[in-house]
């Protein structure tokens, strides 16, 4: 909400207080003010001119020559490019001396061998967005109307004196998104009385029943409905005053009909239409649902396919206006509107938010029925409407008001004690201070002994309870004003669980490899749901995305490390190395929230060691990773129980992926990204891994115990071994270390030679295999034991024979 200075003094002194000072007290009170813009801040030296001549440049067919009346004396020529320039104009000019937004300073020049003293100005020069500006002048410069003063200060006329509270409202404050309720806000902060507008509009002798008739058939959506009806306007331009004012809140003016309605809006927060009521057809206006299938042209020239979920306002026949989003093109008010039906309305929050989402229309109509409406304001907008439209478009309002009325209004009282207030806040507060902070936010109370009763008023819709009575007393209080105070009771010291202990050494671990974190979307796109999974259950959707890149739940994470890959590849950081710790979401078959089930996963690309000085590289590769989740495994004292077996896995390649194991169980995945899907995200060699987090990490461990160092020396013994090609260096480690008894204590691969030399079908696997005794030296008897024992073992279970 971003909230006029000049504007908020209509209806509070500000005498003595800044706009500063106002912002830091809003924000001390609970509502953070997130900035004060000032409108007219580096500007200075624009005044109002008046064009007495202009004529075309006789050396530039695009420019104009013109002399200018300041207002100080002879006038000066300038050189002007606008091509809406014109004789007998009133415009903003910047003197010779003059400062514009930029720090752009305006000097004495010659253009095409014409001097120029000064420079005529568009809104955009002085600050305005040109998306802010009427149409008419968002192109060229802006004309001040005929009664404007030479040589007044055009910045002052046109409020950029102005400075500007943008309020971070949360959802639960609809009651600060308009003046009158900042207002109630700021009287109770200073302590001060408000002043609020009496609409009171002159009606003719004519009835608007008379004219238009309302029949509400959806009334839990629509309980109240008011319409007037203001004959003989004259559309046209909006005063000054008003279209600052709309421009300051961010709103662009249209015409005078159209800028009341917004500034209505703005004003009391309760948003209204205009109709023209020679377009619609009818003399009648009849609220229901749409029609499944339902066509509305809205007033941004888009058809729009409606359903039975949408509200709509109808002639009795044909929708004229998406309810409390936007009106439809077919009943526009134009420039030869001259009867205005106006309506205002109280309608639902969430049948509002509805059609505002499926139609991706966010206006500031619908952010305020979202949120809520007071319902006691919806008769007093539409008088105050009728009131400025008498004064600024020389309207006739018609008598009566026309309204269909179901709502039911009952006043919710809500009681707390004194006693309740000063506990939870910790103050000594008496009552006569609490009734106080009460009649400065206008609450109506009653006062029992020690028990207080407060009728909330219907436009703040965010106190419902006893806890947000006892709020609006600690923050009016002052939040600074309350004591420092340590918690009574028993309390529990705080520690991270064993699961937590070893997440975080986890972490430690990866990031001590070189592997920076990342934190990724849980949100994920239909394409890439299934890319990657562990477990392919059928993906979660949410019910109401943001997006369709953010429509699912996600089942793995590695699609979101390649995307960040991707990401900083696509920024020349070509040696990337990621890990993420997080959950993945695995649907029920009931209707219970899905199961979130933690994994960690890695990708890397690149170089993983480059040494220029040495002149050396090491580009990354399957071993680099699997090194990695070995090395994990080895914090973790799981090398024992961890394993990896040959797999061929959709989105990797068929050659270098295998799945990883614990105590024989698949618990994930690692390998190569098939080049395909490399090529497609213009990715290098990439690896990548995923594995359940929760399996590894629940998995029973023996306690570390201390082995000394050995007093007496170890015995190497290589073997070569002739196998099948389709034999594992795995299987055969596994035989190995389960063979060769406690004298064995390390096994290593350390050569395959699979060469012409070789019969076909048939490669050479070498592994060292090393002894040792902590008790004793070894004898060449007691190595050739335990040797012979494995080599028997290898050629019974695997039919490998030793290389000749």
């Amino acid at each position: 909400m971003l909230v006029s200075y000049k504007w908020l003094q209509d209806y509070i002194d500000l005498a003595g207080v800044s706009a500063d000072e106002l912002a830091e007290k809003i924000t001390k009170s609970g509502i953070e003010v997130e900035g004060v813009e000032k409108l007219n801040e580096g500007m200075s030296g624009v005044v109002v001119g008046h064009v007495i001549e202009c004529e075309k440049h006789p050396n530039a067919e695009k420019l104009n020559k013109t002399l200018v009346d300041l207002g100080d004396g002879e006038p000066v020529q300038i050189i002007c490019g606008a091509p809406n320039v014109g004789k007998g104009q009133k415009v903003a000019v910047a003197t010779v001396g003059a400062v514009l937004p930029g720090n752009f300073k305006i000097k004495k020049a010659k253009l095409r061998g014409e001097e120029s003293n000064g420079m005529i100005c568009s809104l955009a020069e002085l600050g305005i967005e040109a998306k802010l500006a009427p149409k008419e002048f968002a192109e060229g410069i802006y004309n001040f109307p005929q009664d404007t003063e030479i040589g007044q200060d055009a910045l002052a006329v046109l409020n950029r004196d102005d400075e500007i509270l943008e309020l971070g409202l949360t959802p639960n404050r609809a009651d600060a998104m308009s003046m009158i309720g900042v207002a109630y806000e700021v009287g109770a902060i200073l302590g001060k009385e408000i002043k609020l507008p009496n609409p009171q509009p002159e009606t003719s002798s004519e009835q608007a029943s008379d004219y238009i008739n309302v029949t509400v058939d959806a009334k839990e959506d629509n309980p109240l409905y008011v319409a007037k009806v203001i004959k003989n306007v004259k559309v046209g331009p909006s005063p000054v005053w008003l279209q600052t004012r709309l421009m300051a809140a961010g709103i662009r003016p249209h015409n005078n009909v159209v800028d009341i309605t917004n500034f209505i809006l703005l004003e009391y927060g309760q948003p209204l239409h205009a109709f023209d009521y020679d377009k619609l057809g009818s003399k009648e206006i009849l609220v229901r649902r749409a029609k499944s299938g339902e066509v509305i042209e809205t007033l941004d020239d888009t058809k729009r396919t409606l359903t039975a979920d949408h509200l709509v306002i109808t002639n009795g026949s044909e929708p004229v206006a998406l309810a409390g989003v936007m009106g439809g093109a077919n009943s526009e008010v134009g420039s030869d509107t001259t009867t205005v039906l106006l309506e205002s309305a109280y309608f639902a929050g969430g049948v509002i938010r509805k059609a505002s989402k499926d139609h991706g229309l966010r206006s500031e109509a619908s952010s305020r029925y979202e949120k809520g409406v007071d319902p006691q304001r919806v008769r007093p907008a539409a008088e105050r409407a009728a009131e400025l439209m008498i004064q600024l478009a020389g309207g006739e309002v018609l008598g009566g008001i026309v309204e269909a009325d179901a709502l039911e209004i009952k006043p919710l009282v809500v009681t707390t004690t004194l006693e309740k207030i000063n506990k939870v806040l910790g103050t000594d507060l008496e009552m006569k201070q609490v009734e106080d902070i009460f009649n400065r936010l206008k609450f109506e109370t009653a006062v029992d002994n020690d028990t207080i009763s407060v009728t909330v008023p219907t436009r703040r819709g965010d106190i419902t309870i006893e806890e947000d009575l006892i709020e609006e007393v600690g923050r009016l209080f002052g939040y600074d004003n309350l004591r420092t105070t340590l918690p009574i009771g028993s309390s529990t010291p705080g520690h991270l669980s064993e699961y937590q202990k070893k997440r975080r050494v986890v972490r430690r671990f990866m990031e001590g490899a070189g592997l920076y974190q990342a934190v990724t979307y849980s949100l994920t796109s239909e394409e890439k749901a299934l890319q990657y999974a562990l477990d392919e259950r059928e993906p979660v959707k949410l019910a109401m995305p943001m997006s369709e890149d953010r429509s699912i739940l996600r089942l793995s994470i590695v699609p979101q490390l390649l995307e960040v890959l991707k990401y900083n590849i696509a920024r020349q950081n070509d040696s990337v190395a990621v890990y993420e710790t997080g959950a993945v979401f695995l649907k029920n078959s009931n209707d219970e929230l899905p199961e979130e089930r933690e994994h960690l996963a890695a990708a890397i690309t690149g170089l993983w060691e480059s040494h220029p000085w040495q002149g050396e590289k090491k580009p990354v590769d399957f071993f680099v990773l699997k090194g990695i989740v070995e090395g994990l495994a080895a914090k973790l004292g799981l090398e024992s129980q961890l394993g990896f077996q040959k797999a061929e896995l959709a989105g990797m390649h068929p050659g270098r992926t295998a799945e990883i194991t614990l105590n024989g169980t698949v618990i994930g995945f690692i390998g190569q990204v098939h080049p395909t899907m490399q090529k497609t995200m213009d990715l290098k060699e990439t690896y990548v891994f995923e594995l359940s987090l929760k399996d590894l990490l629940q998995a029973e461990t023996s306690p570390l115990q201390y082995t000394a160092i050995p007093r007496f020396p170890s015995i190497s013994r290589d073997i070569a071994l002739v196998v099948e090609k389709a034999t594992f260096a795995g299987d055969l480690k596994k035989v190995i270390t389960e063979a060769g008894g406690a004298l064995l204590k390390e096994v290593q691969v350390f050569d395959l030679y699979e060469g012409e030399k070789m019969e076909p079908g048939k490669k050479s696997i070498a592994f060292s295999l090393k002894y040792f005794d902590p008790e004793k030296t070894l004898t060449d008897e007691d190595i050739a034991k335990a040797h012979n024992k494995v080599l028997k073992a290898l050629e019974e279970q695997t039919g490998a024979v030793l290389r000749g």
